[in-house]
């Protein structure tokens, strides 16, 4: 008899692109390739010295145990303050969850939430998990094209277009993975009076490049923007961005009380709560000093600056300056149709990956992981000196298309 080792649920999602082609780049290195590398979502930079000395004085007082499901007191209490502080949102303790990532928290809320036939609006370009996760959970993701001439945004009239009376669950990322983009004040207020007229849609905001913005910017979240839609919204960060602790695996929400808990009681069946020493380091990185903050996104936008240059400087290839985030999502029609050198024909922007990771070893991802093309997805989480010779092998791969 056959063992079936796959429910029928699994069947339903597809790897994440931007795991798999990081997974990819690190073998063709392991491999002996040098591989200029633009997938990766996550800083280039050591978490700070205070943070894990705060993790390694914890663990030595004995911290090492279980903790609530909903995190330490003391780190809901250091996130309430951030709210507070930071976003102007006001939450008591038992609105606040901590989870194993900003990621968790997102498909937590959605489970139990999302029933079979739900649907949850999802603006394109989209962080690839999006879609698979309310798909995991029986729903239908409603996906927006948001084009570059809207800036990657969505747009009220979209918005609007898009509900129906199964919609559950509006999903917005500012700063946004892949594109960068960043909703000001006055969009957000507008995308709320269309979600006023609607009752039975919920916003799920994923603020978790909030600190990476530039221009002298001014970062607004949601639930601040809209007040009369607090209790309709649950509000996502972590430190894993912000804080280059993207393998600490903590991440956290607030939101309406009812929600919290039913994520809570979910939590307490399947994964727990997060890792205690690690809820010790996000303690201390919120509360601590904020100097790393500033000086990485100082440097983040340096790189931002010089990656939008020498793409722009490539024939063909059309980049928008993002306002946040540290990726770069060019447009790339231009290359559409044209072949190898080896007389292979580009039909897509998967196919011009691919061909740019064979052709320049430069590993980038693909717009139709995105949920939008033509384009490419690159990350400037790396140094100078790799973003100019990774741009230099695009340039030269590109030209050598016929």
């Amino acid at each position: 008899m056959k063992l079936e080792i796959e429910a029928a649920r699994i069947t339903r999602i597809k790897p994440s692109a931007s795991v798999a082609a990081k997974a990819l780049a690190n073998e063709l290195v392991a491999a002996g390739h040098d591989i200029v590398d633009f997938t990766a979502g996550e800083p280039d930079f050591d978490t700070p010295a205070n943070i894990s000395l705060a993790a390694y004085e914890a663990a030595t007082r004995g911290e090492t145990r279980y903790t609530a499901t909903s995190g330490t007191v003391a780190l809901r209490d250091a996130i309430k303050a951030k709210f507070a502080r930071e976003n102007g949102l006001t939450y008591v303790r038992n609105q606040i969850l901590v989870a194993n990532g900003a990621k968790h928290v997102i498909y937590t809320a959605f489970t139990v939430t999302v029933q079979e036939g739900d649907e949850v609006i999802v603006p394109a370009p989209y962080w690839v998990s999006y879609p698979d996760i309310v798909t995991l959970n029986g729903g239908t993701p409603v996906i927006v094209p948001c084009g570059q001439d809207a800036g990657f945004k969505l747009t009220p009239q979209a918005l609007e277009a898009a509900i129906t009376q199964r919609t559950k669950w509006l999903i917005l990322n500012s700063p946004s993975n892949p594109t960068g983009a960043v909703y000001s004040h006055d969009e957000l207020v507008a995308l709320g009076e269309v979600l006023k007229r609607h009752p039975h849609v919920w916003v799920m905001t994923d603020d978790i490049y909030e600190h990476l913005i530039y221009d002298g910017l001014k970062y607004v979240t949601f639930a601040a923007a809209v007040p009369e839609l607090y209790e309709r919204t649950l509000t996502i960060n972590g430190v894993s961005k912000a804080y280059a602790m993207t393998g600490w695996r903590i991440g956290y929400a607030g939101g309406p009380r009812p929600l919290i808990a039913a994520m809570d009681k979910l939590m307490s069946q399947s994964t727990g709560g997060a890792g205690s020493v690690s809820q010790a380091a996000a303690r201390e990185a919120l509360e601590g000093p904020q100097d790393f903050v500033w000086s990485s996104r100082e440097a983040f936008e340096a790189r931002r600056n010089l990656i939008v240059k020498l793409l722009n400087s490539i024939d063909g290839v059309r980049c928008l300056t993002p306002n946040g985030a540290f990726y770069v999502y060019p447009e790339v029609g231009a290359f559409i149709g044209r072949s190898t050198p080896q007389g292979k024909r580009i039909e897509t922007d998967k196919d011009l990956q691919l061909y740019l990771l064979e052709a320049a070893k430069v590993a980038v991802l693909d717009g139709g992981a995105y949920g939008l093309s033509p384009h490419l997805r690159l990350s400037f989480a790396t140094s100078n000196q790799r973003i100019e010779e990774g741009c230099r092998r695009i340039g030269e791969a590109l030209a050598a298309l016929n």
